[in-house]
C-alpha cells in the first residue's frame, strides 16, 4: 500500500484512548497497517508531539485487550504519531495541516492516500469536511476517505443535510460510516453461516421460521452522557442505527459466496425498502416504549433515570424500546421480527433468536410439553451459535426433550470491531460501514415514531432497573401467540417446557 496519512480529529478524546490508538497497535504489531504509515493528531490542547506520544502509550496500557509489547516494537509504533493543533473553524489551521502532511508524504515513494477519522461531535462533520475540500487538504495524488462516527442526523432532515454537506466534499465511496455492530465478528459471519450451510440457507424463509428476535440489553445506566441520551433516548442511541443494522444483516439474502460490498448494501437496501411502514396513528400498536425506575442491577441498588445526574426530573425520554416490524417480501412475508433494546436490564446480552415453526403434532399432551426449534446467535458480550432441537425423550413415552448443539469460535483469532472496521476502511472494503441510502431509508422508517413520541401519542411505561423491561413488551409478542427468549427461562417458558426438562438436557458441543 502506498504511504497514508490517518489524520485524527479528537485525538484526545475518550473515543480515540478507548478504540482508536488500542485498534491501530494490534494491527500495526500483526502487521496490517502500510509500511509507510503516519498518524497526525488534531486537538484543541496545545501538545508537543512527544506528549502526545505518552498519551497514546498510556491508552494501550490502560485499553488495550492484550497485553502491550514494551521495547522497540512499542517505541516504533509510537514513532508514527505526532500532534497538531487545530480549531475547526480556522480556515488557516487547516492549511497548515495541510502543509505538514504534505512535508511527510514528499519524503515518501508512491502516490500518498489520506484517511480523515472525525472522532468528534456530530455537529461537527459538516464543518470539517467543507474545510478540508476549502483547504485543498482533501486534494490526493492517491485516495482520501472519510471515516465518521454515529449518528448520522437526530432524524430524517437533519440526516439528509449532513448528507448534502458531506457530498460537497466526499463521494459517496469515499465515505466510511461507522456502526461498530457491524464490526462485530458474529455479524460478520452471518452471511458466511448461511451461505456455508446449505441447510440453513434452505430454512432461512417464512415458511420453517415462525418469528425473529433481535436484543440488546445493557445493565448500565446513561452513566456520563446524559446530555446526549436525554436528547437521544433509545430510539435514537440504538434502535434507528445498531437494531435496523442486525436486522438487515440478518435477513440479507444474498445468492454469491463471492458478492461484493455493492452487493451486500444492494441488498440491505432492499430490506430497509421492504420493511412495511408505520403510520403515526400506528406507533402506538407496534412500538413500547419505557423508562427505568430505581431498583437493583447484581444485587445493587442503583438510581432511577430521572434521579441520574444530568437528568431532569421531569424527564420523558425513553431508555427502552420494543417494536414489531415486518419485512414484505418473498422470504419473510408473513414472519414478524421483534427487536429489544434498553437501559438497566437484567443481564447485558445483544443476541438474535430465530424461533422455527411448530410441526403438526398427533398427540396434544407431545405438543404441550416441548419447546420450540431455537437458533440462537450470541453476539455480545460473549459469542456462539446454540441450536435446539427437539428429540424422543426415552423416559416419557410419546414426549420430546431438547437437545442444544453449542458453537463457539475461537475468541483468541477474532479481532475486535475497531481493528476490523480501521483495517477495512484503509484497505477500502466498504461491505460493513453504512451507506447513505441505508441512513435515509431506517430514517424515514423512524420519523413517524419520533413524531408520535414528541406528540405524546406513545406511552412512557416505567419498569424497575434489573427487569426485563415493561410488561407492555411482553404482550406486544403475547398477541401473536410468542413470548421473549431471554437468558433464563421467564415463568412462561419454564411451564411451558417444565415436561420436558424433568429430564437432563442432552447437550453436543463444537467448536
Amino acid at each position: 500500500m502506498n504511504p497514508t496519512t490517518f489524520v485524527l480529529f479528537g485525538a484526545t478524546g475518550d473515543l480515540a484512548k478507548r478504540k482508536i490508538y488500542p485498534a491501530l497497535y494490534h494491527l500495526y504489531i500483526h502487521g496490517k497497517l502500510p509500511a509507510s504509515f503516519s498518524v497526525i493528531g488534531l486537538g484543541r490542547k496545545e501538545l508537543n508531539d512527544e506528549t502526545f506520544r505518552a498519551h497514546v502509550q498510556q491508552s494501550l496500557h490502560d485499553f488495550y485487550r492484550l497485553e502491550v509489547q514494551e521495547g522497540d516494537t512499542l517505541q516504533a509504533f509510537l514513532g508514527l504519531f505526532g500532534f497538531h493543533v487545530l480549531h475547526i473553524d480556522r480556515g488557516e489551521h487547516f492549511v497548515q495541516l495541510k502543509e505538514r502532511v504534505e512535508r511527510w508524504e514528499k519524503e515518501q515513494e508512491g502516490a500518498a492516500n489520506r484517511l480523515f477519522y472525525l472522532s468528534v461531535a456530530p455537529d461537527f462533520f459538516g464543518t470539517v469536511a467543507s474545510q478540508i475540500e476549502q483547504s485543498g487538504l482533501g486534494s490526493v495524488t492517491g485516495w482520501k476517505r472519510l471515516v465518521i462516527e454515529k449518528p448520522f442526523g437526530h432524524d430524517l432532515a437533519s440526516a439528509r443535510e449532513l448528507d448534502s454537506q458531506l457530498s460537497q466534499a466526499f463521494t459517496e465511496d469515499e465515505i466510511y460510516r461507522i456502526d461498530h455492530y457491524l464490526g462485530k465478528p458474529m455479524v460478520q459471519r452471518l452471511e458466511a453461516l448461511k451461505q456455508a450451510n446449505p441447510v440453513i440457507q434452505a430454512l432461512w424463509t417464512s415458511r420453517y421460521i415462525a418469528n425473529v428476535q433481535i436484543t440488546a440489553d445493557e445493565t448500565v445506566g446513561v452513566e456520563d452522557r446524559a446530555g446526549y441520551y436525554d436528547k437521544a433516548g433509545a430510539i435514537r442511541d440504538m434502535f434507528q442505527n445498531h437494531m435496523l443494522q442486525l436486522l438487515m444483516m440478518l435477513s440479507i439474502h444474498v445468492s454469491n459466496s463471492n458478492a461484493t460490498a455493492e452487493d451486500i448494501r444492494l441488498k440491505k437496501k432492499n430490506v430497509l425498502e421492504a420493511l412495511e411502514p408505520l403510520a403515526r396513528q400506528d406507533v402506538h400498536t407496534r412500538i413500547v416504549r419505557g423508562q427505568y425506575t430505581a431498583g437493583s442491577i447484581q444485587g445493587k441498588p442503583v438510581p432511577g433515570y430521572t434521579s441520574e445526574p444530568g437528568i431532569s426530573p421531569d424527564s420523558t425520554n425513553d431508555t427502552f424500546i420494543a417494536a414489531k416490524l415486518n419485512i414484505d417480501n418473498y422470504y419473510w412475508r408473513g414472519v414478524p421480527f421483534y427487536i429489544r433494546t434498553g437501559k438497566r436490564l437484567k443481564s447485558k446480552n445483544t443476541r438474535i433468536v430465530i424461533e422455527f415453526k411448530e410441526p403438526l403434532r398427533s398427540s396434544a399432551s407431545a405438543e404441550d410439553s416441548s419447546v420450540p426449534n431455537l437458533l440462537v446467535f450470541e453476539i455480545g458480550p460473549n459469542e456462539g451459535i446454540t441450536l435446539q432441537l427437539n428429540t424422543k425423550d426415552p423416559h416419557h413415552k410419546g414426549e420430546f426433550k431438547p437437545v442444544h448443539i453449542d458453537m463457539f469460535p475461537d475468541r483468541a483469532e477474532a479481532q475486535e470491531a475497531y481493528e476490523t472496521l480501521i483495517h477495512d476502511a484503509l484497505n477500502g472494503d466498504s461491505t460493513f460501514f453504512v451507506h447513505s441510502d441505508e441512513v435515509d431509508l431506517s430514517w424515514q422508517w423512524v420519523q413517524p415514531i419520533l413524531e408520535a413520541f414528541e406528540a405524546g401519542e406513545v406511552p412512557l411505561y416505567p419498569y424497575p432497573a434489573g427487569s426485563h423491561g415493561p410488561e407492555a413488551a411482553n404482550e406486544l409478542l403475547a398477541q401473536d401467540g410468542f413470548h421473549w427468549w431471554f437468558d433464563e427461562p421467564s415463568e412462561q417458558e419454564a411451564a411451558n417446557a417444565a415436561e420436558a426438562r424433568k429430564q437432563p438436557v442432552e447437550h453436543v458441543t463444537a467448536s
